[in-house]
């Protein structure tokens, strides 16, 4: 590209004129093709992908970046293994809750035809209350029902697509098309077509696709129809009607509040134009706990613990939760874990021996759950095993696994005794019955088991007849029917209730009220009420033997299944009882941290002497021992003071021979210098010999 600049109109070319020049010749470079020419189409080049899709793995490295890369992705596939059968789980869940109501809504729209109802509309009016997605769940299993058979589909409409009359038809009209034929289809369907082109809002279109395809039921739904504005449906209804000999249409409605506002809001001619059924999709509160209940029962592999617990059932009770939003927050709660844990690779299936290395062990043993075990060990007299553990990675590693594999089961039978809690206490007389998932926290804190509400059910159960207990024998836990003493009790109680079949009611034990006796006594001309037992025949006498004996068998089974969690060796792999388990592996907290280290900081230095328990030594960082002087003062520091307070300290343990002042004072001033460079304390305006607070400790 030349750029030639003209002359003035003195012929000077100086360069001062360059700055004044107003014209400029512009002549493009040559390039050698003829002028009329086309430019070339550049051609599209696509990079061929090096990669799969399918071997790429989103976790990162963890242990410092020394992580394997086989150890990563068993960490991703055994995430994505477990959670897919937790998904499936919850999805049977919700189609189980939204069956009924699908039931009578597909048979609705099968059944209804526009004889039925004279010519109106046929309209389904479906109050969701606040749980608005089981509409959107119910209207998409309606709509596979209907593409599935090829009888039709559901055009699924918002507020937003319709803000006039033209747009909405054309919207239906789309969504109708695209529901089978998509994006692609509905493009050919408006240009293949014969005849004159029409506008995408001409209901000939629908009419002609309904024709062509035989459809059978089309349903037009408005999820939030009390945001759409009445004008469009009055609009809407009177056209619709007009076309219901050539198009089957069905109305749905869904409606967040009542039947009698939304119809208040129509005017009456557009609601005599429609005719229908009313339907109700119930609350999602029981939902959320039977999701819960699921995916902690029935889980072999993995739990979540009290905090996690506690933070879901929060958030329930504080605002209504759908199932999904429940079952994204349990979703982040697996990926956290197995995204931040090094140790959740021992939950695969298959741990191939090679996956052992230094970084993992020392991982592992750096868990606090593992030095409480080591601690036990050492108590119990294990010296020798400990030491293989602490030196030999193999060792270590072949016990870790089994460490895991015995948790696993002690949190299965933990929660398998929650859910026989749970079922007992529907068919006792108790006056609190809490729900499963109360039962799951207080049992993942380990508070169940000592609780009060234990031996109240324990009460309970001696009080129960020989009918009550052949209806809960079915409800026992597999890990307790297998015992030999209980199929001892079990035959006992048979043998006993089959020679009992005379039909003069049930065997009840002595704790039962019915064999109870009052007595009353007169004692200085008041009447005391006594309860004594009554005679029990020779039946009821083994009866109450043989309850003794269940009874004992199954406090011993209780106490021993409901486990401590947090005391499980190595629960950190297969429990997760962060709140915030990515926020507390990433994103430590720093002045917590560094708070600790300036109050207690042989809980991080090596210290041989025993004398730890004094608040300030001389012993301490110099740091330190300023810090804790610095948190015994108020807002405003006086500098003198807290030099002399500072000075003491050194001078009570090293004596007035030991202490060197100028030494002393140089360490004073190191110290205020680091307490200043990290935000604790600053310059007072308003006392020139004092220094003021800045940060107070635990805010």
């Amino acid at each position: 590209m030349v750029a030639d600049f003209m002359e003035t109109e003195t012929g000077g070319s100086s360069e001062d004129s360059l700055n004044t020049q107003g014209v400029y010749i512009y002549r493009p470079a040559d390039t050698g093709k003829p002028p009329n020419e086309h430019p070339s189409k550049k051609r599209k080049v696509t990079r061929e992908q090096t990669t799969s899709t399918e071997n790429l793995c989103p976790f990162v490295p963890l242990l410092d970046g020394d992580e394997s890369e086989r150890s990563i992705r068993l960490r991703y596939q055994t995430y994505e293994q477990l959670w897919s059968v937790q998904e499936a789980k919850i999805q049977d869940i919700l189609d189980d809750v939204d069956a009924e109501v699908l039931s009578n809504v597909s048979t609705f729209v099968r059944t209804t035809t526009p004889e039925m109802y004279d010519g109106c509309l046929p309209a389904a009016l479906i109050t969701v209350g606040s749980n608005v997605s089981s509409l959107a769940r119910l209207l998409s299993r309606l709509n596979d029902q209907l593409t599935s058979a090829e009888e039709g589909g559901v055009v699924v409409l918002e507020s937003g697509d319709a803000p006039n009359l033209k747009t909405t038809l054309k919207n239906i009209i789309r969504g109708a098309i695209t529901n089978t034929e998509g994006n692609d289809g509905y493009q050919s369907f408006l240009t293949d077509r014969d005849g004159p082109r029409l506008l995408g809002y001409d209901l000939d279109l629908l009419g002609e696709y309904v024709t062509r395809k035989n459809i059978k039921h089309l349903v037009i739904a408005f999820r939030d129809s009390e945001a759409f504005d009445p004008g469009i449906f009055t609009d809407l209804f009177s056209l619709l009607g007009s076309w219901l000999d050539r198009i089957p249409l069905t109305l749905l409605f869904g409606i967040s509040t009542s039947v009698e506002l939304f119809e208040g809001r129509l005017p009456r001619s557009s609601v005599s134009l429609l005719k229908g059924k009313y339907f109700e999709l119930h609350g999602a509160s029981n939902c959320v706990d039977h999701i819960y209940e699921r995916i902690q029962a029935e889980a072999e592999d993995f739990w979540l613990g009290r905090n996690i617990t506690g933070v879901l059932f929060e958030k329930s009770s504080d605002y209504f939760q759908t199932p999904e939003a429940f079952c994204r927050t349990v979703k982040y709660a697996y990926m956290s874990h197995f995204f931040a844990n090094p140790a959740s690779v021992l939950l695969a299936d298959d741990i191939p021996e090679d996956l052992q290395n230094k970084q993992l062990c020392e991982a592992l043993r750096n868990a606090p759950s593992f030095r409480e075990y080591c601690e036990s060990l050492l108590q119990g007299g294990h010296r020798r095993l400990v030491r293989y553990l602490l030196e030999n990675d193999k060792s270590l590693f072949s016990q870790t696994v089994q460490l895991v594999k015995s948790g696993q089961e002690s949190m299965h039978d933990m929660f398998q005794a929650v859910k026989f809690i749970s079922a007992l206490l529907k068919n006792l007389n108790v006056p609190k019955k809490p729900s499963i998932s109360e039962l799951s926290i207080r049992a993942l804190s380990g508070e169940l088991r000592d609780s009060p509400l234990l031996e109240d059910l324990l009460a309970a159960f001696q009080r129960l007849d020989s009918g009550k207990i052949e209806e809960l024998l079915p409800l026992l836990p597999k890990s307790l029917t297998k015992l030999p003493d209980f199929q001892d009790i079990h035959a006992n109680f048979e043998s006993l209730s089959g020679a009992h079949n005379n039909g003069s009611g049930p065997l009840r034990s002595e704790y039962d009220s019915q064999n109870s006796v009052i007595g009353t006594t007169i004692v200085k001309q008041r009447v005391k009420l006594n309860t004594g037992k009554a005679k029990l025949p020779d039946e009821c006498i083994k009866y109450t033997g043989i309850i003794d004996r269940f009874h004992t068998i199954l406090r011993s089974y209780l106490e021993s299944a409901l486990v401590c969690p947090q005391e499980l060796p190595l629960h950190e792999a297969f429990l997760l009882d962060m709140r915030s388990p990515i926020r507390e592996a990433f994103a430590p907290r720093a002045r917590f941290a560094l708070e600790r280290a300036l109050s207690h900081p042989f809980d991080y230095l090596m210290f041989t002497s025993q004398d730890t328990e004094r608040k300030i030594s001389a012993q301490q960082p110099p740091t330190s021992i300023l810090y804790q002087l610095y948190l015994e003062s108020g807002a405003l520091v006086n500098m003198h003071d807290l030099w002399q307070a500072f000075y003491t300290v050194f001078e009570n343990e090293q004596g007035n021979n030991g202490c060197d002042e100028r030494m002393t004072m140089a360490l004073f001033y190191r110290a205020l210098s680091e307490l200043k460079a990290l935000g604790m304390l600053k310059h007072s305006r308003k006392k020139m010999d004092h220094v003021a607070k800045s940060a107070w400790m635990g805010l």
